[in-house]
Order: structure tokens, then C-alpha cells, then sequence
């Protein structure tokens, strides 16, 4: 079983900059798929962005271009650069893992955005 560990939430005025961290630990090999999603109060959980093995990445089109995911294979971590913030990027941010559809989900880090 995967264990993974969130860090780097909080409050920050908009247009500044967090970084997210999720580290993994436990049955973590393989991970395919590292990624984040958040949530807000009464929506279903979205994804922000997703990074394979082998380097690929995706992002939802609100993020791009403001927001950078990346991994460190050899810390099982994954990060989230999130800069130029808005007030609606507001959420709850989580880590997700997935390996080989075998899904955990981190404990969620709350990231707040004030106008």
C-alpha cells in the first residue's frame, strides 16, 4: 500500500506563488501516473495536472501556462508550481498515484487565494 504525504498548502494574496509537494512512501513501485486534483465545497473533484513516468504532462486549460507539475522518480515526490494565483484556484488540493489503476489519493492540502 502507497502512503503519500501533502505539504506546501496555504494562504497567499492573488498573483503570488505556492509549490505543493506530495511524497510517496510504502508498495510504490511502479507508479505510473502522478497527479493533482482539487475540490471545492459542493463540486466533484477536477484535475489540474498529471505527469507520467516518463515525463509527460497534462493540465486543465485554467492552469496552463501559470501552473508547472514535475516529479523527482528517485524521492517518489511530486510537485506543483502553482504561480500567478487567482482567487478561483482556491480549493483543496490533492495528490493522486496511480499504479497501473491501483488509485490512492493524499490526505488533501487546503490552498487559499485572497483578492
Amino acid at each position: 500500500q502507497v502512503q503519500l504525504v501533502e505539504s506546501g498548502g496555504g494562504v497567499v494574496q492573488a498573483g503570488g506563488s505556492l509549490r505543493l509537494s506530495c511524497a510517496a512512501s510504502g508498495s510504490i513501485f511502479p507508479i505510473n501516473t502522478m497527479g493533482w486534483y482539487y475540490q471545492t465545497p459542493g463540486k466533484q473533484r477536477e484535475l489540474v495536472a498529471t505527469i507520467e513516468s516518463y515525463g509527460s504532462t497534462n493540465y486543465r486549460d485554467s492552469v496552463k501556462g501559470r501552473f508547472t507539475i514535475s516529479r523527482d522518480n528517485a524521492k517518489n515526490t511530486v510537485y506543483l508550481q502553482m504561480n500567478s494565483l487567482k482567487p478561483e484556484d482556491t480549493a483543496v488540493y490533492y495528490c493522486l498515484v496511480d499504479q497501473g489503476g491501483r488509485l490512492t489519493w493524499g490526505q488533501g492540502t487546503q490552498v487559499t487565494v485572497s483578492s
